[in-house]
Parts: structure tokens; C-alpha cells; sequence
């Protein structure tokens, strides 16, 4: 017998719940085989009780709006490690260092997990820079693709290096798209 499909349901909410707080180290276990009481046991782990504590409250509230609440928790007041009882699903979340030192996941090794995946995680390792996200590569018109003098002699000019509100290629920061002060386009300097 495997864990219900509500179960899994519940599991993948709730790990997603704590995998949107930064939890790590986040999986899902199906015990429905061992134990009579729970299908599956969601792990999940933060390095500090204030994060784990913030995942307890999202895992919560995330479950509370799909109309699923928790009949028992314990270990709120410590933070270290909490249980969240949702009758068909116990989520586990904990302060790291009990995460490696009661091992759960070897505990129960012999049960099979259930995949999950962090929605967020494809985006982020899909290779695919976001335009503008940390974005401070050098430009140089100049260097366009198949251009034959693509290390051009005048790349010593900070003014073909700079990105608009990025870095220089000279490791100055560049100017900003907008003057603050005036909301207008900066103005160069003139020779005097």
C-alpha cells in the first residue's frame, strides 16, 4: 500500500510551502508501508530557529488554505525541531544540527520517497540568465558576434566599457540611467 493521493497532495503543498521559505534539504518519505498512523513524513531543514519557525508558520497557513489544519504541533516553543500533524501527513521541520544528528532520512531508508521538486529551483538553475538580474558584464559595442577586431586597442576607454547603472569595465560604477536629483538624463562634463 501506498501513501493516498490526498496524502501525496498534502506533502508536495506542504514541501513547497517550505521549500518557498528557504527551507533546505527539503523531502518527502512515504511510511503508509511502516506505520498505521501517517502516509508520509515531509523533512525539511533551516540553520537557525527563526527560519524554521517561519517555515512552521508558512507550511501552516499554505495548508490552512487549501482547508487543511493541523490536529497537533510540538516543539513550536523551542524551535529546534517541530511537528506538524496533519493526520495523513507529519511534517518535520528542523533546526540543522538535529537534522544531521537524528537522520531521519536514515531512519526511515528503507521506505520510498516521493519526488519532489522545487517549483522555483527549474528557473533558477535553467542556465538562462533574467535580463538585468546582477547583470554587470562589460559591453563594448564594438564586440559584436563575428566581428574580426573584437579586442579592439580602444577598450582602455572606460566610456565604451560602461553599463548603465552596472560597472565599468575599469571597475568604476557607472553612471545611473536617471539623475536622481532631477529625474533627467546626467550630463557630461565639458572640457574647460
Amino acid at each position: 500500500m501506498t501513501a493516498s493521493t490526498e496524502a501525496r497532495e498534502t506533502a508536495l503543498l506542504a514541501a513547497q510551502a517550505a521549500a518557498d521559505k528557504l527551507a533546505t534539504d527539503v523531502s518527502i518519505v512515504d511510511v503508509s508501508e511502516r506505520l498505521a498512523i501517517t502516509d508520509a513524513f515531509v523533512l525539511a531543514s533551516a540553520p537557525n530557529e527563526r527560519q524554521v519557525q517561519s517555515i512552521v508558520d508558512e507550511v501552516e497557513d499554505r495548508l490552512r488554505a487549501h482547508g487543511i489544519k493541523a490536529v497537533r504541533r510540538e516543539g513550536v516553543a523551542e524551535s529546534r525541531w517541530v511537528l506538524l500533524d496533519f493526520v495523513d501527513v507529519v511534517v518535520h521541520v528542523q533546526h540543522a544540527e538535529e537534522r544531521a544528528y537524528y537522520s531521519l532520512e536514515r531512519l526511515w531508508k528503507d521506505c520510498p520517497t516521493i519526488p519532489f521538486t522545487d517549483a522555483a529551483l527549474p528557473a533558477a538553475a535553467g542556465g538562462t540568465p533574467t535580463p538585468g538580474a546582477g547583470d554587470t558584464r562589460v559591453v563594448d559595442d564594438a564586440d559584436a558576434p563575428g566581428d574580426p577586431d573584437a579586442d579592439d586597442a580602444d577598450d582602455d576607454d572606460a566610456a565604451d566599457n560602461q553599463v548603465p547603472g552596472g560597472v565599468s569595465g575599469e571597475g568604476e560604477t557607472a553612471p545611473s540611467a536617471l539623475d536622481p536629483a532631477t529625474a533627467q538624463e546626467p550630463q557630461a562634463d565639458t572640457p574647460r
